[in-house]
């Protein structure tokens, strides 16, 4: 038997609501343009035929109360607030009906995207993935099981930074909602207990900077809080 040359890494966990056992994160899907309005201020027309997804790396996640280092690459840092949704039962193709079984429980998330690499992306016809997987990039609260979420799912959304409200939406506002994203998602994944999936963010996305405090408020949830930090080449772009 061949031994790897690497070192055991630890796995990327989130805490569970009420547990002392932490969800270990195995990977995280994304869904893009899941709020008409989001859509609209990003001017990229009024509708989808289907939702579609990217990834991040599973170590992006952050926990709440952490400090986020402004990445490189970037000028334009950007808060996107989600629901998060956890999955604790494996899958594939699973139907519309079936998909409820098939989640563990809900969180409050941020999807932090590099604005304008993505917008390099987009016009060059490449993958978003210099706009969205980046270390730091998936903040997610802590995970209330689905059990206990009650009416999670027809609440609302609020992100504020510094106090004040940037986002505001009713959940019932995506395109497709959680049992549709797990229909979809699973028709070109299996799905595992460990995924998180990110369901879309609604309009108000902006730029912030470090030192700026952002906080996720979803219906029924734990809230997520998270501070942007100086990063060494935000830094050194700064007193250059």
């Amino acid at each position: 038997m061949t031994e790897s040359m690497l070192w055991p890494l630890a796995p990327t966990t989130v805490p569970v609501s009420g547990r002392p056992e932490a969800f270990p994160v195995r990977r995280v899907y994304c869904v893009g343009r899941n709020y008409l309005d989001h859509i609209r201020e990003m001017r990229e027309g009024d509708e989808r035929d289907d939702p579609f997804f990217f990834q991040k790396p599973a170590d992006a996640v952050v926990p709440d109360g952490a400090s986020v280092p402004y990445p490189p690459q970037t000028g334009d840092l950007q808060f996107e607030g989600e629901l998060v949704v956890a999955i604790g039962t494996a899958g594939s193709w699973i139907s519309v009906e079936e998909a409820s079984a098939h989640v563990f429980g809900f969180a409050a998330g941020i999807d932090l995207t590099r604005r304008d690499r993505q917008r390099d992306c987009r016009d060059l016809a490449q993958p978003w993935e210099a706009g969205k997987s980046f270390d730091h990039s998936a903040p997610c609260g802590t995970i209330l099981p689905v059990e206990e979420a009650g009416s999670t799912l027809s609440g609302e959304l609020r992100l504020s930074v510094n106090g004040r409200q940037r986002q505001h939406t009713s959940l019932k506002l995506m395109i497709w909602d959680v049992p549709e994203v797990i229909s979809h998602l699973s028709r070109s994944y299996r799905l595992m207990p460990g995924d998180l999936i990110y369901t879309g963010t609604p309009a108000g996305v902006a730029p912030v900077v470090p030192g700026d405090r952002i906080h996720v408020e979803i219906t029924g949830l734990p809230a997520l809080t998270v501070t942007i930090s100086e990063g060494e080449t935000h830094a050194s772009q700064r007193t250059a």
